[in-house]
């Protein structure tokens, strides 16, 4: 019983760490990624659609992101949508193709987007913390019910303290690492 408590936390708190790695593809630094892209969603016919699904995305050099249409008419969305999203950057056409030149990043502007990536790294261990408060939560029950024993219970918050913590710290590497790369110039 303990156990199925365990795996089901360390799952929860793996997904939260998975989460936050995905909101930090998200996060623009001054290097090119179609990744930036992947929120990007376009009318086409009628459906709105992810741009990697009406287009090829191609990083030809560390600050250009090209994208291909696979049908000329939808230039103009493309451009439309991209600059409706809050990434920044300019699209330029030339009738075939779509380069977006991704700008460096200003100081000021790492700056902000060293506390956005802050800000995330602590709603991921929020929600480390919940899973542990849940999981708690769900002993304490089982020890009401006598299905499982005081030392059983004791045992099994001692180890998803240490889950929690190793979580927390997965969890900062993470920031650490982002904010590496953010603040390189």
């Amino acid at each position: 019983m303990v156990k199925d408590v365990l795996d089901k936390t360390r799952v929860g708190m793996e997904k939260s760490i998975d989460a936050l790695k995905k909101d930090f593809t998200r996060i623009r630094t001054g290097r090119a990624s179609t990744s930036l892209l992947d929120d990007i969603r376009i009318d086409y016919y009628g459906t709105p659609t992810p741009l990697s699904q009406v287009g090829t995305l191609v990083v030809p050099e560390p600050r250009l992101i090209t994208i291909q249409p696979w049908e000329k008419k939808l230039i103009p969305e493309i451009e439309k949508a991209i600059l409706k999203s809050d990434l920044g950057v300019n699209p330029v056409s030339d009738g075939n193709l779509i380069r977006i030149a991704i700008p460096s990043l200003t100081e000021e502007r790492r700056k902000d987007m060293v506390k956005q990536l802050k800000r995330l790294g602590e709603d991921a261990k929020i929600a480390i913390r919940n899973a542990r408060r849940d999981a708690n939560e769900s002993l304490k029950k089982l020890e009401k019910e006598k299905e499982i024993s005081e030392d059983d219970l004791k045992r099994g918050e001692k180890e998803i303290q240490e889950l929690t913590d190793l979580f927390v710290k997965k969890a900062d590497e993470v920031v650490a690492i982002k904010e590496k790369e953010v603040m390189e110039i």
